[in-house]
């Protein structure tokens, strides 16, 4: 029992640290957003959200590359079935092949 208090107390206090080291980066951040506003040439903050969004998105799509490819590999290896990949207005990453079959 008292290990177990030992190691809440220990856990509790390494919560504490991580909250504190936190708060002193968030007034850093602060002060530093503060100053750039006094300087109308020196907004970093704005200069960097659209390079934010740009590598966002850029990594979202390269995300889904991946699912695709993995989703296909997957569809190939276990269905006798042919399967395409293509944007779908549902949100289904790869899409199945049927063949048309002429009329006799």
């Amino acid at each position: 029992m008292c290990k177990n208090i030992s190691n809440q107390f220990k856990i509790n206090k390494n919560r504490v640290a991580i909250l504190a080291e936190l708060d002193k980066e968030k007034r850093k951040l602060l002060m530093q957003n503060q100053s750039s506003t006094n300087h109308p040439g020196a907004s970093i903050a704005l200069a960097r959200s659209p390079l934010n969004k740009d590598f966002r998105d850029h990594a979202e799509q390269q995300h889904i590359a991946a699912q695709q490819k993995a989703a296909l590999q997957h569809a190939h290896a276990h269905s006798s079935g042919y399967f395409i990949t293509q944007d779908s207005a549902f949100g289904n990453l790869i899409l199945p092949v049927l063949p048309r079959l002429e009329a006799e």
